[in-house]
């Protein structure tokens, strides 16, 4: 009974070497979950009604991971996180718009807009805020649906 329900919690327990006896549940970590972020260079400028943001990869393995990752997760959360040493310095999630995926010949392109005015302000302040750290020296992780999709500077 209790092997059947740590299966069905995707728990794992060793034998201990005599059939029909269960050990403690292993606490080995079965394994990493990672991905190889494609690296670019991202930039950002304001447009009408919004920000523009560019993922531009040189070598061609990594621009067709960066399309195949933004085909994927288009239509979702578009997030822009800032890390410098490690540490995540900010974050803009921009729910406020609708953000808007085009692939390109090096990688793609988001647009992120809204019609409402205190929106468009927000999505703006967001790409001074993301330009300005970059210029000091940030990292940019552009994620969608928190997935990370480009990284760069």
């Amino acid at each position: 009974m209790m092997h059947a329900m740590m299966e069905r919690m995707g728990m794992t327990a060793p034998t201990t070497g005599m059939p029909g006896t269960m050990g403690a549940p292993s606490a080995m970590p079965t394994g990493m979950n990672m991905m190889m972020v494609p690296r670019c260079t991202v930039t950002m400028e304001k447009c009408p009604g919004g920000m523009k943001l560019t993922c531009a990869c040189e070598d061609k393995v990594a621009c067709g991971m960066v399309q195949s990752l933004c085909t994927m997760l288009a239509g979702g959360l578009c997030s822009c996180c800032l890390v410098l040493n490690g540490m995540t310095v900010c974050c803009c999630n921009l729910t406020m718009g609708l953000c808007k995926c085009e692939m390109t010949e090096e990688g793609c392109t988001i647009t992120c807009t809204s019609g409402d005015k205190a929106c468009c302000a927000m999505i703006q302040a967001c790409c001074d805020c993301c330009t300005s750290m970059m210029k000091a020296g940030c990292t940019c992780c552009v994620m969608m649906n928190g997935m990370p999709v480009c990284c760069g500077c």
